[in-house]
């Protein structure tokens, strides 16, 4: 047996014996035992309920290539260059990297789960199996660097794009490249260039959206972090029609900002914004500098009000706390 079998067969919800388990596969039922000990090590909330014997405190839904496509538009479905689902990958952007110039446009992969997940400045992301999505988009644009700037925050506005056509409110954007909710981190993007500075260029943009997490797992996250069944009323959306939304969000907006730049999400970026009229501290290599969020400039620098007068910010490593 292997995880991914057991996982699917409690996938339901419903209770399923560990000797009903074993026999639907062909194993013993310490080899039921052993897996059901690597998947709760993972992060996986397998309850055991007595002479029933195992199940999952709510029904999930496995990811399939086939329900996603389903779930796309023709136009959308038409452009992408694959579409991927894999049980586990060191992480989706790295197994799109290491294709390099044989993954075609708008490459689409994802994982149930991933072993060395990436945030913001090489920081792990929790990846437990079935829970979440996990996804990575290859764009490749025809320009060179410099005209992707404000891209990660044009994703952040198309993850909220993606959210809202799934009839989710509530979330808010924070410079430069989380989702919030109210109660905390929802979303994280990646976004990792090659190619030339005057073009062509890739974008490998990677997207981690919590839909349900544990209370173990929030701890285990080290900082605050929400998901989507606290802004769903306890009930997140299938996680087969939430990544067709996401990948229906990212093929229209990433053309669009192809045509348009950041100049087209500007406005709904600022819409969302987190951090305007806050006051913050910004640490980065000269030291820290406080002041009030003052909302994003065209580029999508951040706007720090400060004693001294405004500072614009744009460097990756700077990071932003609440003063």
């Amino acid at each position: 047996m292997q995880p991914h079998q057991l996982l699917a067969a409690l996938a339901t919800g419903e209770p399923l014996s560990g000797s009903r388990l074993a026999a639907d596969t062909g194993v013993t039922r310490a080899a039921v035992w052993k897996q059901i000990q690597a998947l709760r090590h993972r992060g996986v909330p397998i309850e055991s309920a007595g002479a029933a014997g195992y199940r999952l405190p709510w029904p999930i839904h496995m990811l399939d290539e086939s329900a996603i496509r389903a779930d796309l538009p023709a136009a959308v479905a038409r452009r992408l260059g694959v579409l991927e689902v894999h049980w586990e990958l060191d992480s989706t952007s790295s197994a799109l990297q290491r294709r390099g110039i044989a993954a075609p446009d708008f490459s689409v992969v994802l994982a149930e789960t991933q072993t060395a997940g990436r945030g913001r400045r090489g920081r792990s992301w929790l990846s437990p199996p079935g829970l979440n999505i996990y996804l990575s988009c290859l764009k490749r644009f025809e320009a060179g660097f410099a005209s992707l700037s404000g891209l990660s925050l044009a994703t952040g506005v198309i993850v909220l794009r993606a959210l809202h056509a799934l009839g989710i409110a509530g979330a808010r954007l924070k410079w430069p490249n989380d989702v919030l909710a109210q109660s905390g981190k929802l979303a994280g993007i990646l976004v990792e260039l090659s190619g030339e500075y005057q073009g062509p260029c890739a974008a490998v943009i990677g997207i981690g959206l919590n839909l349900r997490l544990t209370p173990a797992l929030r701890e285990q996250a080290g900082q605050p972090v929400s998901d989507l069944a606290d802004l769903a009323h306890g009930v997140p959306p299938d996680r087969n029609r939430a990544v067709a939304a996401l990948v229906t969000s990212l093929v229209e907006g990433l053309d669009q900002f192809e045509r348009e730049g950041f100049a087209a999400f500007v406005d709904e970026y600022a819409e969302h914004d987190a951090l305007r009229g806050i006051p913050l501290r910004v640490s980065g290599a000269s030291g820290d500098l406080d002041g009030v969020g003052a909302g994003i400039d065209a580029r999508g620098a951040l706007q720090l009000q400060t004693p001294a007068g405004l500072h614009r910010i744009d460097s990756a490593d700077v990071t932003v706390r609440r003063a």
